[in-house]
């Protein structure tokens, strides 16, 4: 016999045994054995009495007792399991998964108990996992220095860590307490964050020490019920620190171009006074000279960062875009595209043309041959954009991400000002400023404007 064949022959008799010993087959089985026994008490009782009348009335008493009594016997387990099921049901619906039930049948009934104690095993093992993740999650919330707060739509505490309640009640439990009443006897700058519910930055005085937080805010439905969800984040430290870093970096350049002027004209001076004592004083000129290119180099790279720091409010006017990039041509090159150009915009006319030139001039000093360096202007209703674009050598990903940083430079001579203040000037103007490196070499410095960009304060 093949292994297809035996697996054939076993799959039959196991069906075979199904067959014999499911409900339906034990009801027959007992069906069959009662009607034999009734035929054996009527047989029976024919051969004793000889009245017909008599035994037709002793057989259908003995029979109706006998099948009550057979009945009770078969019903008996039948109820007693449905009815323990029913009870580890209703367990199941209470929360209640420990229950189990044991099982002593080969029947229908048994398959039934079989997978009732298979479902609560695995509703078992799925609670004891989630209570295992809830728990996880409540230590993580609790521990994150993250102030969280949940309240509902009738602005009740529902839910708070450990970091919330430090710094609203001191430590104090928040739950079923009213959120806005808890920040009125605190710094107003927590009601106010709160009442405007947006994400943001915003400050409070504690012990006249200032401190930064940022809120969250999310609204959501639970259970479909309106909830607010606010996260308080504190910046001040985070916040210092990157002061004192850019502090430290804007002492460490300006100290940087102040040796590299000051060593020299304290040499050339000593020189100056060593020629003085000589006859021969045809050095003085070169010397004075020197300490001129270097005194203006000094006057140069401090009014750089003076300009920055008081960058003047933009004096918007109409003017024709066409108009602006001819004007612009006359103070560097450059090929336009399109050709014709149309529209208005309302910009500060001299500080556009700053931050154009200076993008421009960046873009010939990129390596970039002179014809391909190109200023694409697109002008729509809502608003208009120039595009200045280059086939030099591009930007790494490195200083993609750090070039509209002040005091960030590539150039052993630049300060690292010119596209933070490009930057600066374009947001003053309500627009923005962006860097890509384009597909076949080279950058583009994108400069979006609005169509009517705000006025000057």
């Amino acid at each position: 016999m093949t292994a297809s064949q035996l697996r054939l022959a076993l799959d039959a008799t196991t069906m075979t045994r199904m067959r014999l010993f499911s409900l339906s087959g034990k009801l027959a089985l007992a069906l069959g054995a009662i009607v034999l026994v009734m035929i054996a008490i009527t047989v029976g009782l024919t051969r004793v009495i000889n009245d017909p009348w008599v035994v037709i009335a002793l057989s259908a008493a003995l029979n109706v007792t006998l099948a009550v009594v057979a009945a009770n016997m078969l019903v008996r387990p039948v109820r007693r399991t449905i009815l323990a099921l029913r009870d580890g049901v209703l367990g199941l619906r209470d929360g209640d998964f420990s229950t189990g039930i044991a099982n002593r049948r080969g029947d229908e009934i048994g398959q039934l108990v079989d997978v009732y104690n298979d479902l609560g095993d695995v509703l078992r093992r799925e609670r004891q996992s989630l209570f295992q993740r809830e728990l996880l999650l409540d230590t993580v919330i609790q521990s994150t220095p993250l102030a969280l707060v949940l309240t509902n739509r009738g602005d009740r505490v529902i839910y708070s860590n450990s970091a919330a309640r430090r710094l609203f009640r001191e430590g104090k439990p928040l739950n079923g307490l009213s959120f806005t009443d808890t920040l009125a006897p605190l710094d107003p700058g927590y009601a106010r964050a709160v009442e405007a519910r947006r994400d943001g930055l915003f400050s409070v005085g504690q012990q006249d020490e200032p401190h930064t937080y940022h809120l969250s805010c999310r609204r959501f439905d639970l259970n479909a019920q309106a909830h607010t969800l606010y996260l308080f984040k504190q910046l001040t430290h985070e916040l210092s620190r990157q002061e004192v870093a850019t502090w430290k970096k804007v002492i460490r350049l300006i100290s940087h171009e102040l040796n590299n002027s000051l060593a020299p004209i304290s040499s050339l001076a000593h020189s100056g006074g060593l020629v003085l004592q000589k006859a021969d004083q045809s050095r003085l000129g070169e010397i004075f000279e020197t300490i001129e290119e270097r005194a203006r180099h000094l006057k140069t790279f401090i009014e750089g960062y003076a300009r920055f720091a008081r960058l003047p409010a933009p004096r918007i006017e109409r003017i024709d875009v066409a108009t602006f990039a001819s004007r612009l041509g006359q103070a560097i090159f450059f090929r336009v595209e399109p050709d014709r150009i149309g529209g208005e915009m309302s910009v500060d006319p001299a500080q556009m043309e700053q931050v154009l030139i200076n993008l421009l001039k960046n873009a010939h000093e990129s390596g970039s041959p002179e014809e391909d360096v190109v200023l694409k202007i697109t002008s729509g209703q809502a608003q208009i954009r120039f595009d200045v674009c280059d086939r030099g050598s591009g930007m790494s990903d490195r200083v993609l991400k750090s070039a509209l940083l002040p005091f960030y430079s590539t150039k052993q001579t630049g300060t690292g000002l010119g596209l933070p203040l490009c930057r600066e000037i374009i947001e003053a103007h309500g627009g923005r400023l962006s860097l890509t490196n384009r597909r076949r070499g080279g950058l583009r410095v994108s400069v979006l404007l609005g169509a009517s960009a705000p006025a000057s304060s």
